[in-house]
């Protein structure tokens, strides 16, 4: 089971997303034997799945 253990936008201001692009947010994960493994996905994405630091990672999808 992978947890979420942080979320980082890394969007300091610097450049603008294009048009029709949505923010990503590079989300590490974390299971019980400590491994970790980064992921990328749209900020709506984590926003409509409920998801936060803590949050169990949808075990239903591809990372």
């Amino acid at each position: 089971m992978w947890k979420i253990k942080q979320i980082f936008d890394g969007d300091y201001g610097c450049e603008e997303l294009a048009e029709g692009q949505l923010p990503k947010f590079c989300v590490t994960l974390v299971n019980e034997s400590g491994q970790k493994k980064y992921v990328y996905v749209e900020d709506k994405w984590l926003v409509d799945r409920g998801l936060d630091e803590g949050s169990v990672w949808p075990e239903d999808i591809d990372e």
